[in-house]
């Protein structure tokens, strides 16, 4: 088995609670871990034999730019399509953060934190 990680995704996206939020928008920071088997990727050297970090990615950036009130929804929107479309991954955990978010304080990031395996 293996972990293939994506570290610091960031994007710029308009999720939220407040109206604002949806207007203004924020910065976003996703981290995401994918353990998977790589012992065949390992010996053959070749892309299908892996989980593309570059098929990650898409999937992260497409479901950030659709608008939620809850990071949690974005969370789980996110480990669901990976699921959905990449057979090989067998586990997954997510950390997306709002970067100096607008809850009245000098607060650097609030993250939500998810762990999920395959059914």
């Amino acid at each position: 088995m293996g972990i293939i990680r994506l570290q610091d995704i960031r994007t710029f996206s308009y999720h939220g609670c407040l109206v604002e939020e949806a207007k203004i928008g924020s910065d976003y920071l996703v981290n995401l871990e994918v353990k998977t088997d790589l012992r065949k990727a390992r010996h053959t050297d070749d892309l299908n034999d892996t989980v593309d970090y570059v098929h990650l990615n898409s999937i992260v950036v497409e479901e950030m730019a659709i608008r939620a009130q809850l990071l949690e929804h974005v969370a789980e929107r996110i480990i669901k399509r990976i699921f959905e479309e990449l057979a090989a991954v067998s586990r997954i955990k997510i950390a997306v953060s709002k970067v100096n978010p607008p809850i009245g304080g000098d607060v650097a990031a609030v993250t939500v934190q998810i762990e999920e395996y395959r059914n």
